[in-house]
């Protein structure tokens, strides 16, 4: 595109003034990504599930009920937001807000669903319930867990993003944090001996440390259940602590909902924050793309009709990293059959949908990968529907070039003939809005 401004000097000066109108755009203290005027995180307003409950409460349409034993507004939570008891997840690292609630004898427990996540400590102050909101990511709410006439799910911004909206650790969006520490005594996390950032890339020797994990496994070594002893050699593999089915023998089970802490649950858990965090950044750059798109446009009068190819190549790049996510490029073999203990796996696949012979994305395969048919159940999700048209579009028409056996590129290789023809089968049954083109019969070729 020619760029008529006159002599070098004029030219010089219309980029100073185009640089000093982008900048506009970004948070003026912090040049925090959420910020920007494109996404406004912090003063825009939240649509998600958690948003939706607290509605139904202050109208009258939903009511908490607040139970004695020690677990406060956590059931009815749970309940309200269709959230299973099985996905319970035991973290005893001091890695979280109520740090000083939690250790080996007091782990957190996380329960989640496709769009909520929720954290509870005993004897707490607070209910930790994040949303994944279409729009905005990761939302984040407390409940005080003090029982009253009608309780508030207060939305939280500065305690949470300092953490949960770092270039350390969501790119900068916000988002989901999955750790694996090397967990002291006390919990406290030795990160003098290095931690990992866990999503089902990450190899099952990564996974877990600070974590207790119930469920068996076969040979694979694993951190969960460890206590750490020195930071010299902070990992011991014992077989006490790997293939374990009880922790109740760990810790007094009985102030939680579950004795459990479910392998299956925890495995799923790091793919679908993983999406999360994937659909929300794809969503922030584009946005924050098109915005600097306009402001282009407006400063060398140019036509909004089309768009400039450093535009497009930002697109197209944060759609690869949802397709990538989508169809788990990368993922971590299993050398060994999963089985984990709650009955999540089988409440977790109950939910569907399914083509007619009987096929979901939500079928668990649990031997050599997580799931029968790699693409993400969370392509039916509301933060996939919310993606913007333009990278949405994009990452559809990628989605169907790798299905359809058109793209051979190396990091989808994981995905055999007959895998591709079962999602792209399953996906058309399935998946409502899907573009015209998607309703070819496949052709799927063999790798």
């Amino acid at each position: 595109m020619l760029l008529r401004t006159g002599n070098g000097a004029g030219r010089r000066s219309l980029m100073v003034a185009i640089g000093a109108i982008l900048m506009r755009g970004s948070a003026i203290a912090s040049d925090a990504e959420y910020e920007h005027d494109a996404i406004g995180y912090t003063t825009a307003t939240p649509r998600n599930a958690v948003s939706r409950l607290q509605q139904r409460i202050e109208a009258g349409d939903a009511s908490l009920s607040y139970d004695e034993d020690g677990s406060g507004w956590l059931r009815s939570v749970l309940r309200e937001l269709g959230v299973y008891e099985s996905s319970q997840m035991l973290v005893y690292s001091k890695t979280s807000l109520q740090r000083s609630r939690i250790g080996p004898e007091t782990p957190r427990a996380i329960y989640f669903n496709d769009d909520v996540y929720v954290g509870f400590c005993r004897n707490g102050t607070v209910l930790e319930v994040t949303a994944a909101d279409p729009e905005l990511g990761a939302v984040f709410y407390s409940l005080d867990q003090q029982e009253r006439h009608r309780p508030v799910l207060t939305r939280q911004i500065d305690n949470c993003i300092a953490c949960h909206a770092s270039s350390a650790h969501t790119d900068g969006v916000p988002g989901h944090v999955v750790r694996s520490v090397y967990a002291d005594a006390s919990g406290l996390p030795i990160l003098s001996a290095g931690s990992f950032h866990i999503d089902h890339t990450s190899p099952i020797e990564q996974r877990w440390g600070g974590w207790y994990v119930t469920g068996t496994h076969g040979d694979q070594k694993h951190l969960g259940n460890l206590i750490a002893r020195n930071e010299k050699q902070p990992a011991e593999f014992l077989s006490e602590n790997l293939n374990v089915t009880d922790v109740s023998n760990r810790f007094n089970a009985d102030g939680y909902l579950t004795p459990h802490s479910d392998i299956v649950a925890l495995m799923v858990f790091e793919h679908q924050t993983a999406m999360h965090n994937a659909l929300t950044q794809a969503n922030y750059a584009t946005k924050r793309a098109l915005w600097d798109e306009r402001v282009l446009d407006e400063a060398f009068g140019d036509s909004p009709e089309t768009l400039r190819e450093s535009t497009i190549r930002r697109i197209d790049n944060a759609a690869e990293s949802v397709v990538e996510c989508l169809l788990f490029s990368g993922e971590a073999k299993l050398i060994a059959p999963i089985q984990g203990t709650s009955g999540f796996a089988e409440s977790f696949a109950a939910k569907g949908p399914r083509d007619p012979d009987g096929r979901s994305l939500r079928d668990l395969d649990l031997t050599t990968r997580l799931f029968k048919y790699p693409c993400s159940y969370l392509i039916y999700s509301e933060a996939f529907e919310a993606l913007h048209e333009t990278v949405k579009s994009r990452v559809s028409a990628r989605l169907l070039e790798v299905l359809s056996g058109e793209d051979d590129d190396k990091k989808y290789s994981h995905l055999s003939s007959a895998d591709l023809v079962a999602i792209l089968e399953i996906l058309r049954e399935t998946k409502e809005g899907l573009p015209e083109d998607w309703r070819e019969p496949p052709t799927a070729n063999g790798k």
